[in-house]
């Protein structure tokens, strides 16, 4: 099993992963990281739990868009989009998993 440090938000955070997966994770962390920044420069004095809550849901809201989107363009209620490569496809979605894990798991804090 793999390990990484990820920091996000200014703060260390030791995860494990399956191996080979590490620079995967490093760079999910530094997308949420990300998300983090933008919610600090937004004003407001918050924790880390807080942050990272406010991060996961802009997280999950740009998912659900996405999910809104492919389900509209299933139904055939969008123009048609240029084909999408399947593994990128599979990997947002692993990624949307990874995310309501993670705020499922915000959520019970």
């Amino acid at each position: 099993m793999g390990q990484v440090t990820v920091r996000v938000g200014g703060y260390s955070h030791p995860v494990s992963c399956e191996d080979g997966q590490e620079a995967h994770l490093i760079a999910l962390a530094a997308e949420v990281d990300r998300r983090v920044s933008s919610v600090k420069t937004m004003g407001g004095a918050y924790g880390e739990q807080r942050l990272l809550l406010l991060a996961a849901l802009l997280l999950a809201d740009e998912v659900h868009d996405l999910k809104v989107e492919v389900a509209q363009a299933r139904a055939g209620m969008l123009p048609p989009a240029p084909p999408v490569d399947p593994q990128i496809a599979e990997r947002l979605a692993r990624v949307a998993e990874r995310i309501e894990g993670i705020a499922a798991d915000l959520g019970k804090a």
